[in-house]
């Protein structure tokens, strides 16, 4: 029998999770250190320097490392900026916006909801409950539809014309038989709600569901999110809506201001 080799055989079928996690590890290991090259990778992996290499060179094709020179030390890229900028604007986001959603669920009695555009949908990121809400239904975490939203609707109307060609030109799905399904009705409505500041949805994704939701804006003006209050259609009327609607709308440009947008809005 041959002598068997004294470097350890690693599997060649690496796991999704294990190589997740090894990369993780290199990222925490240069932000430490500020640079480190493949062999310092590979003896804090434990892993071949083969193996360290191809993680290395997978993060820094994403922009997560990059080198100082040709075959340099890998240093933290700017990618990581990008990813560190969405989570600090997600997290100032929720911080600013919560006492001014508390109040407004106060005001309005309704149940508050604060959500991002995430792809096709509209994802709910905090929720508060007005003394009068008579369901516990939790939304925060839950993708909507854009179209069938009062959040949703506010998201459709900032976005560049292509942006939203493209997710008009689909098919849009019916939830109710008020939900808007034709592209040029919808369209029509969007165009309102950029003249108003405002959205507002009439039993178009639940059956005796109604709510209304107005834009907030980052200090560049950018819309990054949406404020709505809803609430049953039995209490929240159409002529109501309005009424809520100028509260949603000061709310939001409560939060607004408290993240340095300073245009002066109608």
């Amino acid at each position: 029998m041959s002598g068997s080799s004294a470097v350890p055989v690693q599997s060649a079928a690496q796991s999704p999770v294990q190589s997740v996690d090894r990369a993780v590890s290199i990222l925490e290991l240069i932000a430490r250190r500020g640079e480190a090259g493949v062999t310092e990778i590979a003896a804090e992996l434990k892993v071949h320097k083969s193996t360290a290499f191809r993680l290395a060179a997978a993060l820094e094709l994403r922009g997560l490392l990059d080198q100082a020179g040709e075959r340099g030390k890998y240093r933290l890229g700017l990618g990581l900026v990008r990813l560190a900028s969405a989570a600090t604007v997600r997290l100032d986001l929720s911080q600013q916006s919560r006492l001014v959603c508390e109040r407004l669920a106060a005001e309005v009695s309704e149940t508050i909801n604060l959500a991002i555009l995430d792809g096709d949908a509209a994802v709910n990121i905090d929720q508060v409950l007005g003394p009068s809400a008579v369901t516990t239904h939790n939304w925060v975490g839950q993708r909507t539809p854009l179209h069938a939203t009062s959040s949703g609707k506010v998201m459709l109307a900032h976005l560049p014309e292509a942006a939203l060609g493209e997710r008009l030109g689909t098919g849009l799905t019916r939830f109710t038989p008020r939900t808007f399904t034709d592209p040029v009705r919808l369209r029509e409505q969007l165009h309102s709600v950029r003249a108003d500041g405002f959205a507002y949805c009439v039993e178009e994704l639940e059956t005796g569901l109604n709510a209304v939701a107005a834009p907030v804006y980052a200090h560049d003006g950018q819309m990054i999110a949406a404020i709505s209050a809803s609430g049953p259609s039995y209490r929240m009327t159409e002529r109501r809506i309005l009424e809520v609607a100028a509260a949603v709308r000061a709310a939001a440009d409560a939060v607004s201001t408290r993240l340095g947008y300073s245009a002066v809005r109608r």
